[in-house]
């Protein structure tokens, strides 16, 4: 089990940039599948992007070429790289984590609420 905090999160004009830290605590997540999901006002939460155990990423179809997942085993922290920002980018972003998992059971287990999660940070993109 790992305990997570989001950082990172602000207001930005849409075409710009952020990046979102997710730091881990009480274990290491260099066997973990982790992943950021975000939640929009009246919407349902939505997979963004994951990273396996095997560092294998995946993205949704609509943050593809603008988002770069990537994790930091060293100083064990998940970071998300989000350029070209989009106003439908705005939501609640949030980091969660599941030990020895890879490949779509990841993504899947991350998806239906598993795992340990963080309290969120919040992405405002205006136009």
């Amino acid at each position: 089990q790992v305990q997570l905090v989001e950082s990172g999160g602000g207001s930005v004009q849409a075409g710009g940039s952020l990046r979102l830290s997710c730091a881990a605590s009480g274990d290491t997540i260099s066997t973990y599948c982790m992943g950021w999901f975000r939640q929009a006002p009246g919407k349902g939460r939505e997979v963004v992007s994951t990273i396996d155990r095997d560092g294998v990423t995946k993205y949704t179809d609509s943050v593809k070429g603008r988002f770069t997942i990537s994790k930091d085993n060293a100083n064990n922290t998940l970071n998300l790289q989000m350029n070209s920002l989009k106003s439908e980018d705005t939501a609640m972003y949030y980091c969660a984590a599941a030990e020895g998992l890879y490949g779509l059971r990841c993504l899947t287990t991350l998806a239906r609420g598993g795992g340990d999660w963080g309290q969120g940070t919040q992405v405002t993109v205006s136009s």
